[in-house]
């Protein structure tokens, strides 16, 4: 299948470890933090929980999509220094928008081909801290002329290419696909109740650590730390998911006229970090999190971004040798209930193996770090249910998709 994508197979690689903070809701108890200091949180509790020596590891891969503080740029070597990894080790930062969180794991994997034995992935977003901008003020302000500051998280939506901001990709899919409102409004809805269940039944408590606030020291510099906003004394758990029902869903405004995407239906915008442990399977000194098999990424039509993961998850499956019915679990990244429910179509998925948790409808999606929740989720549900084989996928503004393969490490046949 040459020249419809990028696959890659990984003979040895697995995630010995992987958490992250409760996921919060916008202008919550995280909206002050930066996403440095989230991104070293979870660098120094994954660490921590997997008894590894900070010094052990050998690269740091980091990613965050917003300029959410003025020393944005260092996030990587910062989160890298402060979690305790030698100051010899350098750090990179990666950026695939919504797939950051699957890159991250993907080239953590490319660079153990070579001299690197254990490298940190870190992803942290902090929507809440997306900045007020301009790009055209340099200079100053002409008499009369037109200010032009704006919200960049919301400008951020929009994709200049087609004209289109990402909830009207999503109508498109919808109406392309013969989707309804009220199909929509049933996903979304199906979602927060399976999010609230989870909740419920502890299905993320191993995942995800609380965050407080505190100090990080390192010595020779300047601390930094987390001071948690409304008076908050610490964060365990995702905010969003909430009870809710059809009728109330119903009620909510379409974004645009004719379009069936509404505030209900769209991811719910939160900050979070995550981070991973990848190394060599042969060299875990104990049973990893998962093995990671693979990775596929593919481009698509910027107007019709969202089906992303339907091709990218072909290519995983054809080069990989396997089919649909050999994955037990998929968590692919809800960024609009018709897009979702488009790849499902698309690809003839059976709710019962599809986000059986819920997912970003109700739990959100921080840009960044989303990639590396899906794949935590899907080991878990492997684990629990003795199943094999799990794909998580997300699609990509600007029309790309891109879908993870990995294994049950624990799997008894």
């Amino acid at each position: 299948m040459s020249g419809v994508g990028q696959y890659s197979a990984f003979a040895d690689v697995a995630i010995y470890e992987a958490l992250r903070t409760p996921w919060v809701d916008l202008g919550g108890a995280l909206s002050l933090v930066s996403p440095i200091d989230l991104g070293i949180k979870v660098g120094r509790e994954v660490l921590a929980r997997a008894g590894i020596d900070p010094l052990a590891v050998d690269s740091v891969l980091a990613g965050s999509m917003a300029q959410a503080s003025f020393d944005a740029y260092l996030l990587p070597r910062h989160v890298g220094l402060y979690s305790g990894v030698a100051q010899s080790v350098p750090a990179l930062g990666v950026q695939r928008i919504c797939a950051t969180g699957f890159e991250l794991l993907r080239q953590a994997a490319e660079q153990l081909r070579d001299e690197v034995q254990l490298a940190l992935c870190v992803a942290s977003e902090s929507m809440s801290r997306n900045p007020i901008a301009a790009y055209t003020h340099r200079d100053g302000f002409r008499l009369g002329g037109e200010v032009q500051f704006k919200d960049f998280l919301w400008e951020a939506l929009y994709d200049p290419a087609p004209g289109l901001d990402m909830i009207a990709t999503a109508d498109h899919l919808a109406r392309r696909h013969g989707l309804s409102r009220e199909a929509v409004d049933r996903y979304a809805c199906a979602s927060h109740q399976r999010a609230l269940q989870a909740q419920r039944d502890g299905a993320w408590a191993e995942e995800i650590v609380t965050v407080d606030n505190q100090v990080f020291e390192l010595e020779g510099y300047q601390p930094r730390g987390i001071s948690l906003a409304r008076r908050a004394a610490a964060v365990t758990q995702d905010s969003h998911p909430r009870p809710t029902d059809l009728a109330a869903l119903a009620r909510l405004r379409a974004v645009h006229a004719n379009g069936v995407q509404t505030a209900g239906n769209s991811c719910a915008v939160v900050d979070g970090a995550a981070a991973a442990l990848v190394g060599r399977a042969s060299a875990c000194p104990r049973v990893p999190l998962a093995r990671l098999l693979a990775s596929a990424v593919v481009g698509v039509a910027p107007e019709f971004m969202g089906i992303g993961p339907a091709p990218a998850i072909r290519l995983l499956l054809h080069r990989s040798g396997l089919s649909l019915d050999d994955i037990g679990r998929f968590e692919i990244n809800e960024a609009q209930a018709a897009q979702v429910l488009a790849v499902a179509q698309e690809l003839e998925l059976d709710s019962a193996r599809l986000n059986v948790q819920g997912g970003s409808l109700a739990v959100g999606h921080p840009l960044a770090a989303t990639g590396l929740r899906l794949v935590m989720t899907l080991a878990g549900q492997l684990r629990r249910h003795n199943l094999r084989y799990g794909i998580a996928a997300a699609c990509v503004g600007g029309g790309q998709g891109m879908a993870l393969l990995i294994e049950n490490p624990a799997y008894r046949g």
